[in-house]
């Protein structure tokens, strides 16, 4: 099969090439999904789990991409929940080979099914943006309907997803970013959009919930917004300095199949829309990876083209 796959960590998105890869196994619990269309984030090439296995042995060279939209085509051994030609979505592992490839092994419970009339390029868009925005505010921030919520990043991949979510819980949203992001974070719902080029984050007020993709500076100055009794959530790092009378939480999303449902089902009901930009072919997925440009929203690699041959493979 073809795969994106990279040997070098010092090379960066350089060292992406298409080469030819043996067909993956699946193992207990697995199933063998083949990819239809893959999404990846441009920092995991910095993710330990991108260089070595659980047990921290090197295992180059080794494929990106960490979200998924395909067809199964093998079970493993044990595997009960899904059926071969099933429609799928979902998280590759963190520390084995990934989805920017013709196949891919996945433990089956990390996908979820995928209903037919949903486009692959728009499932591969969600799993990972969509559970990080669901983790973050409802599990970990406990977010309720009246709360205030700051979401920095708001039109980001993750931010988007984030408001979405808060404005269908009835919460109160308080969108940070960039000036160019204000139309984006106010179109999707927003109340509030506070531009941290130009205006003071502290005039945001206090919240009962915040919500940071961002860290450094702007993680440490919002230890100050969260109102008593209140979280701050963050993905980016663990808080050095946390509110003075409240939780603070760091986490790294999880696979979820129950997440993912409920998440489709909105996607399904237009209840919340994944940001989709670029859609690329798998041979320019090391382009897709370079810094800068392209299109607002989630870069997808579409690895089977749309049309006749698609169907078909269902």
């Amino acid at each position: 099969m073809q795969a994106i796959t990279v040997h070098d960590r010092d090379a960066g998105s350089g060292g992406l090439t298409l080469a030819e890869l043996p067909h993956p196994h699946a193992a207990e619990n697995d199933v063998v999904v083949r990819v239809h269309a893959a999404g990846f984030t441009r920092g995991e090439l910095d993710w330990p789990g991108t260089w070595t296995d659980r047990a921290g042995r090197d295992r180059t060279p080794s494929v990106p991409g960490h979200e998924l939209s395909g067809v199964v085509v093998e079970l493993g051994y044990g595997t009960t929940g899904l059926t071969v030609g099933q429609r799928v979505f979902g998280m590759a592992d963190w520390t084995r080979n990934g989805s920017l490839a013709e196949y891919t092994a996945v433990e089956a419970r990390n996908l979820a099914p995928l209903p037919a009339d949903v486009d692959h390029t728009v499932a591969a868009a969600l799993p990972i943006s969509g559970l990080t925005a669901w983790q973050g505010l409802l599990e970990h921030g406990r977010l309720a309907a009246g709360q205030t919520v700051v979401i920095h990043g708001a039109a980001g991949s993750v931010g988007s997803i984030a408001v979405q979510l808060a404005r269908e819980v009835g919460a109160r949203v308080i969108a940070t970013g960039r000036s160019a992001d204000r139309d984006t974070a106010l179109g999707l719902g927003a109340d509030v959009f506070l531009d941290l080029e130009s205006e003071r984050l502290e005039d945001a007020g206090e919240a009962d919930v915040v919500f940071d993709v961002i860290g450094g500076e702007i993680l440490a100055r919002s230890a100050a917004l969260v109102r008593a009794g209140g979280t701050l959530v963050t993905i980016a790092q663990p808080p050095e300095v946390g509110p003075a009378n409240g939780r603070a939480v760091f986490f790294v999303v999880e696979p979820d199949r129950a997440g993912l449902t409920a998440l489709m089902q909105r996607v399904r009901d237009g209840r919340l829309k994944p940001s989709v930009g670029e859609v690329r072919p798998l041979a320019e997925a090391p382009e897709a990876f370079a810094p800068g440009g392209g299109k607002r929203g989630r870069t997808i690699i579409r690895v089977v083209p749309p049309g006749p041959a698609a169907a078909g493979s269902r």
